[in-house]
């Protein structure tokens, strides 16, 4: 199945208005993630979580301002499936007299209910922060693969365009969970889950630029006398449908996730919504402009 028979859309022409929208976001990403920061979750910060379910929906407003007198440090209360609210919180102490204290205060403020805590997580600074490293470590190895990868198959300059679009990728979605958390209806927390959902970004983002590079590899032989640009334009014009099609019916499964998941597998549909309509864009306007101009500029220094 083919959408477009002829395209013939200048898409490396056009490549500095990619750039400039490429740039502005990730100008606004690495702002936000300057001044707003991320939400980690227990996960990377180290607390405890408590899951309270009750026979009807709390108000999470009215949970925090129950609780603010019994925690002590930081507290945060969302939402979690129908019935249930999530209480994290980095207050000290053992467990068991937190839970209980937290189930107390529940039921006294909402005595007309029943509660009960179907759910207790608690995560040790140390262990944290060696989950942050890890988290790092496997999105800096991951690239290192990919660029050695691509290296291998095609050559350097593929290489650093793949590994140039990822980075565009992972940075634009992690800015936009920076810049829109507290503002939309469901959790942006980073936590375990996030980060497979981020390598999973990865992958597809990659699968899509490796279609087009092999593309431009057949026609760089196919259309010797052809100038370079014109011969990348043409692969991407070339796998344009496929790329669309792939996407799409990507979009639909992963829009359909979220729009009827509940709790944390929101914020995992949304990094994986986000991700493929940036690793799209990218595969057609970071990644292939990036070999022609790294290929444009080695052509002019050998003049």
């Amino acid at each position: 199945m083919r959408i477009f028979e002829n395209a013939a859309f200048r898409f490396i022409q056009s490549r500095k208005t990619g750039y400039l929208i490429s740039g502005i976001l990730l100008l606004l990403s690495v702002i936000s993630l300057s001044t707003r920061g991320l939400e980690l979750g227990i996960d990377f910060k180290g607390g405890m979580e408590f899951v309270v379910e009750s026979s009807e929906l709390l108000d999470v407003n009215e949970v925090t301002n129950a609780l603010s007198g019994v925690l002590e440090g930081a507290t945060g209360v969302k939402t979690f499936g129908e019935n249930a609210v999530l209480i994290a919180t980095a207050a000290e102490g053992e467990i068991n007299a937190i839970e209980s204290a937290i189930l107390t205060q529940i039921r006294t403020s909402f005595p007309d209910q029943t509660h009960e805590v179907i759910k207790t997580d608690v995560v040790g600074p140390r262990f944290a922060d060696d989950l942050k490293r890890g988290a790092i470590q496997a999105l800096l190895a991951s690239l290192l693969v990919i660029f050695v990868y691509i290296f291998f198959r095609f050559e350097w300059r593929f290489s650093v365009g793949a590994v140039a679009a990822l980075a565009h990728d992972v940075t634009i979605t992690l800015g936009l969970f920076s810049l829109l958390q507290g503002i939309v209806p469901f959790s942006l927390e980073i936590n375990q889950a996030i980060i497979a959902a981020f390598l999973t970004i990865v992958g597809y983002s990659l699968n899509d630029t490796v279609v087009v590079f092999d593309r431009i590899r057949e026609y760089t032989n196919l259309f010797k006398t052809d100038a370079y640009d014109n011969v990348v334009n043409r692969s991407i014009n070339n796998t344009l449908s496929r790329t669309i099609i792939t996407s799409g019916t990507t979009l639909l499964v992963v829009a359909t996730l979220f729009i009827f998941g509940s709790g944390a597998l929101r914020g995992f549909a949304f990094a994986l919504l986000v991700g493929v309509i940036i690793g799209t864009y990218s595969s057609i306007f970071v990644a292939s402009p990036v070999v022609v101009e790294l290929r444009n500029r080695a052509a002019a220094n050998r003049k």
